[in-house]
């Protein structure tokens, strides 16, 4: 009998029998994932040794514990625009790791939680030690991950194994991104694949999503029309911006109107904020500029956000009002789209796209007035400009830390931060000099998350300089990432806002269970073959950071802190109530 030529694209993924850890991993580099974070344990090691033999193509990262693995694949797939995969064993992926795993869920980042259910096959009934299976006596791994994913994948066979792989790489990619759960059992990751395994296998790429089509033209030319009328439009940049990687689509669409830019604390940085359209952050923690030019806006552009309660300081009218501001929302998931406020014009798509569909329809317009607008905002309310930027005090205020990092750190330079007073310090007083250099935990807001994700966009991007700002209740939490880093040859910059406290709780309710005895990180980085730097003056900060930016190890830096101020002398009289 003739064969038949395929006329299709579409190809078996196996032409020979395999295990099933080697096709996983094949699922993998197909999908373009070049790098994977975790600790080997339970079944899961079948996906290690295979990953064993392709070291050249996909990158393991050995984790201390999986909280770091959690947070760098979500700082991975944010960068990266790939799913960040996690690859551990069950109760311990979902036990230790779920600071990245709900952080990504909130921040809408792509991620695989490839785990198992550390089954005993034949006495899943009789209460096996570790066991997820849902059974009296074990725990239900299906419904606790279940809680804290977009979607939970079952793989009980070997080919289930490997198409589940993909269908959870197209679940995390689809409409709005986050992560996704592969549960393997022991029977799927012992087994073999390969071409004539059931259901069949087929090559990974045409379960990858497109991209969401263009909104209807329709849409866009009424959404142009109501901008072009407008006298003082603003537009919000949020993580919708970030995860699009659309970037140069907000510059080219600002720059083309003269449309100022605020962003929320998720989206700082999208836009750089030197650049003379940008007015940083607005919001409950915002600057006096950003939020006065956002009050007195008559239209606002709302860029891949979701508008939380902080962003919109507690939905203040005062702030934003659709009853007196007309709303143009930009959103991948409808269901975001007229969520915390009705909008007259909803586009549904990627960031990017839409961006450049509205800047193609609006007509000509000056970029000089709008440019005149941010200048008379930033004379009137300051702007990233603070008396206690220049304090010769001891301790060492918050303010000049981060004003001696601003001057000391390259233009492309990354700045990731932890969770705490020091990231609204950071948030506020920081102002970022290119777009996409500043990550935060603002979906869920982990402490222990800044050294973590600073090895990941060092590792992402190794050619600039890194540095993670965190309290010293964030460094105890995660300073055995330093141990991975130093086994990974990644040389970044960690900086310790050390108060001796909780800061935010301390401010909030006072000493009781906030304080900590001073220990001296520095000299704990030492010990680990780090370099470490202890700071007590303010005067000795430029040549700390010198010093670090040129080291071939991480490097500590432990600065003796001020508490002077807190938190609270940020946040904005619009959310005050």
């Amino acid at each position: 009998m003739q064969s038949v030529k395929n006329p299709t694209s579409v190809r078996r993924l196996l032409q020979e029998e395999v295990p099933t850890g080697e096709a996983i991993a094949l699922v993998l580099e197909q999908a373009g994932i070049d790098m994977v974070f975790g600790i080997s344990g339970g079944h899961t090691g079948h996906i290690f040794s295979a990953l064993s033999k392709v070291q050249n193509r996909i990158r393991t990262v050995l984790v201390r514990e999986e909280s770091l693995a959690g947070v760098m694949a979500e700082v991975y797939g944010r960068l990266t625009g790939k799913p960040g995969v996690v690859l551990g064993q069950g109760p311990w992926v979902l036990g230790n790791g779920l600071i990245g795993t709900i952080e990504a869920l909130l921040s809408s980042s792509p991620m695989l939680l490839l785990t198992d259910f550390s089954d005993t096959p034949a006495l899943s009934l009789h209460a096996p030690y570790q066991s997820g299976t849902g059974e009296y006596g074990s725990w239900d791994a299906r419904r606790s991950f279940s809680g804290v994913t977009k979607e939970v994948v079952p793989a009980l066979d070997p080919a289930s194994a490997v198409h589940g792989t993909q269908l959870a790489i197209k679940h995390a990619l689809a409409g709005q991104r986050g992560p996704v759960a592969v549960l393997y059992s022991i029977a799927a990751l012992a087994g073999r694949v390969g071409p004539d395994s059931v259901p069949r296998l087929y090559e990974t790429g045409p379960y990858l999503p497109p991209r969401l089509p263009p909104e209807a033209a329709g849409r866009i030319e009424a959404a142009a029309a109501a901008i072009g009328r407008a006298q003082r439009p603003v537009l919000v940049a949020g993580n919708g911006v970030r995860i699009g990687r659309a970037f140069e689509k907000l510059r080219a669409l600002v720059e083309a109107t003269g449309i100022p830019v605020v962003s929320t604390p998720s989206g700082k940085g999208c836009l750089s904020e030197t650049h003379p359209l940008a007015l940083g952050v607005f919001g409950t923690f915002g600057t006096p500029a950003a939020n006065a030019c956002v009050a007195e806006a008559d239209l606002v552009i709302v860029a891949g956000s979701k508008m939380t309660a902080s962003d919109t300081a507690r939905e203040n009218p005062a702030l934003l009002d659709p009853e007196r501001q007309t709303f143009v929302q930009i959103d991948v998931e409808p269901r975001n789209l007229s969520w915390t406020f009705p909008v007259e014009h909803a586009l549904l798509g990627e960031a990017g796209i839409i961006l450049d569909q509205l800047r193609n329809a609006l007509p000509s317009m000056s970029r000089e007035a709008g440019e005149r607008r941010v200048s008379a905002y930033r004379k009137q309310h300051g702007y990233f400009v603070v008396d206690a930027s220049g304090s010769d005090a001891s301790p060492v205020a918050p303010q000049r830390i981060i004003a001696e990092l601003q001057r000391a750190l390259p233009e492309t330079g990354v700045v990731t931060c932890d969770a705490g007073e020091n990231r609204i310090f950071m948030t506020h007083f920081f102002q970022t000099k290119s777009a996409g250099t500043f990550l935060q935990a603002a979906g869920a807001g982990p402490m222990g998350f800044a050294i973590p994700a600073a090895i990941s966009a060092k590792l992402v991007q190794p050619e600039r300089t890194v540095v993670a700002v965190c309290g010293d209740g964030g460094f105890a939490m995660t300073m055995n990432g330093l141990m991975t880093a130093l086994e990974s040859d990644v040389a970044i910059t960690v900086v310790v806002f050390n108060n001796h406290a909780l800061g935010w709780s301390k401010h909030s309710r006072g000493p009781f269970a906030t304080e900590f005895a001073d220990f001296d990180h520095a000299a704990m980085a030492r010990a680990m073959g780090c370099a470490g730097i202890r700071v007590e003056r303010p005067d000795e900060l430029a040549s700390a950071f010198a010093e670090a930016f040129k080291s071939r190890v991480p490097t500590v830096i432990d600065v003796q802190t001020s508490l002077d101020t807190a938190f609270s002398d940020l946040v904005s009289p619009l959310a005050k109530g």
